[in-house]
């Protein structure tokens, strides 16, 4: 490719609403143009790069056994209330009418498509194991689209999906992909962990997600350097940090404490360390009508019927894991409770809350290092006091007991072999074992051995292609702009003449040396517009090609050309007829 017919369109500054490196970059480096919210246009550089992924995907999952094939964007929505997520997925599921009133959605997965296929094409256990996967466009109208491709509404996703007759049969399916995911981020030059995770709105029982260590990272991954324990913290199990509760040593006491409503302010104004106090969280439940068969409008499931209010009890220095707190029993589907609500059964404004003398009955629940401990403080329930010296069974009734609390670096690992530390991460890619929650759902069965009729145990797999991109530069830039790895750059090599149109020896020179690298299988570009050098190499700097030769009259008197590696900016001179190896082993490097 000659750069003078190629699409080159480097800006100077990010647009104002780039909050993150990766959609700085992208912008600037000319890979993406903002369509709508969170909708981009792939601009060549850009694509160049996603299409690159996606032929390491697809050889990787090739070589893994799986079959490709290609489902539609839109869907009918009656698969989807097969299933049960119409209702459920929420308003992330964009809902369209086509001109005869029908209802359908804009894919944001294919779970139930590929059940569909699943149960009209595969009949018998003769078929099986069977992997079939796409590469195709998703969309999820997310209400607050931002970071760029990081967390836009319409992106490219492969996601596969296996059939098997058992469930041992699909444990082996899900480690086949498991080693296949770890091929291909391997081969994309990124560092990451594969960390257990939650299910999420997938569903099923296993799960691990594919993290691209990255320090802007939205997701925390609890980690222990001792052994090969990896989670997200989302999931990490946090053990007590106090193994069995001390006997009471202090009376129940209401301490004033005006205008603190804080812990840590608690904790100062009492000289006491921030962990003897216990952080209250009101959370609600609404109970609801069942929602009538054939009812147009998802948002409204039914009338409430009533409301459940839940106190949460973490110590003070300690943050609510939100995901652990839903899988509570009763939980599932909380809210955080109103102000009026709060008031209503505390009987005081946030910030004072505390489980001795509600006004109403509250449902409690204990995080485990709050049921072992004994003389703490916690809000006396009338606005500027707490309790000091609260203790369990003495001055209120044994709690619900529940691992509801993030894990901190430092926590014990729940292997129990070392102390946790915590790193940020880019989810990439998420494999799930799904078991039967589709194929029972949608009666999608197979002819088993001995002549019953079973529903197939299901995995799905998915990578975030264009989220790849994103991920790949936050993990490799500096102030110059991106820092591709080799695999997965727009190009391997720029060769920047100075003096294209002016020398013919110049000229001559790099067009030998083009056509040498294309000969060699280097996937190379020849920058002949002619722009002075320091533009020409800030454009390369900035879009992150790895390796830069440039040729000059004064190097060519010498029978020299130089390469310059962008990762660490190292220059070197090598001779003229030599270039050609000397870029294959640089880049080999």
């Amino acid at each position: 490719m000659k750069a003078s017919r190629f699409h080159i369109a480097t800006l100077k500054e990010a647009p104002s609403d780039a909050e993150i490196v990766s959609h700085r970059l992208m912008t600037r480096a000319g890979m993406i143009r903002k369509l709508a919210g969170g909708i981009y246009n792939y601009m060549p550089m850009g694509l160049r790069v996603i299409r690159k992924i996606e032929a390491i995907v697809r050889e990787e999952m090739n070589r893994a056994g799986a079959i490709e094939l290609l489902m539609p964007v839109v869907q009918p929505a009656e698969l989807w209330m097969e299933s049960g997520r119409w209702d459920k997925y929420g308003p992330e599921l964009l809902r369209v009418k086509d001109r005869h009133g029908r209802d359908f959605i804009v894919q944001p997965t294919s779970e139930e498509v590929i059940t569909d296929i699943a149960r009209q094409e595969l009949r018998s256990y003769k078929q099986l194991p069977k992997n079939l996967y796409h590469i195709q466009t998703k969309f999820r109208d997310e209400r607050r689209p931002r970071f760029g491709i990081m967390r836009g509404r319409e992106f490219t996703m492969k996601d596969a999906y296996s059939f098997d007759r058992d469930r041992e049969s699909a444990l082996a399916s899900y480690k086949i992909m498991y080693d296949a995911y770890v091929a291909i981020f391997e081969r994309m030059g990124l560092s990451f962990r594969a960390v257990a995770a939650d299910t999420g709105a997938i569903g099923g029982s296993a799960s691990h997600e594919f993290q691209v260590i990255a320090d802007t990272g939205e997701d925390a991954i609890a980690w222990c350097p001792d052994s090969d324990f990896a989670a997200n913290v989302e999931l990490a199990e946090a053990l007590p940090l106090i193994a069995s509760r001390a006997p009471a040593a202090e009376p129940l006491k209401k301490t004033a404490t005006p205008n603190r409503e804080k812990c840590e302010a608690v904790a100062e104004l009492l000289g006491l360390p921030l962990a003897r106090t216990v952080k209250s969280i009101v959370l609600a439940v609404d109970r609801r009508e069942p929602v009538k068969d054939g009812s147009e409008d998802f948002a409204v499931p039914g009338r409430v019927v009533g409301t459940d209010i839940w106190l949460l009890l973490i110590r003070g220095d300690h943050e609510l894991n939100e995901v652990k707190a839903g899988k509570v029993p009763g939980l599932e589907g909380f809210r955080f409770a109103s102000e009026a609500e709060i008031v209503e059964h505390f009987g005081s404004p946030p910030g004072y809350l505390g489980p001795i003398g509600t006004a109403k009955p509250v449902k409690v629940v204990a995080d485990r290092t709050v049921a072992n401990m004994s003389d703490f403080v916690c809000g006396a329930n009338e606005e500027g006091f707490h309790y000091t010296g609260v203790n369990w069974g003495r001055d209120l009734p044994e709690p619900v007991v529940a691992d509801i609390r993030n894990v901190q670096a430092g926590d014990p690992s729940p292997d129990g072999k070392g102390a946790l530390a915590i790193q940020r991460g880019i989810e990439v890619g998420h494999v799930f074992y799904l078991g039967t929650k589709y194929s029972e759902a949608m009666n999608a069965t197979f002819i088993d051995e001995d002549g019953k009729s079973k529903p197939f145990e299901m995995g799905c797999y998915g990578i975030g292609v264009t989220r790849l991109v994103g991920a790949a530069i936050e993990q490799n830039h500096d102030e110059r702009g991106i820092v591709w790895p080799r695999a997965i750059a727009p190009f391997e090599v720029a060769i920047c003449p100075l003096g294209y149109r002016k020398s013919e020896k110049v000229r001559e020179t790099a067009d030998a040396l083009y056509a040498g690298l294309l000969a060699a299988g280097v996937d190379a570009i020849l920058d002949d517009r002619d722009e002075r050098p320091g533009a020409m190499f800030a454009d390369w700097e900035l879009v992150g090609v790895p390796l830069r030769v440039t040729i000059g009259e004064r190097s060519l008197n010498e029978g020299k050309v130089e390469l310059l590696a962008r990762r660490g900016m190292q220059t070197s001179a090598v001779s003229v007829g030599d270039a050609v190896p000397a870029v294959r082993q640089a880049l080999a490097g």
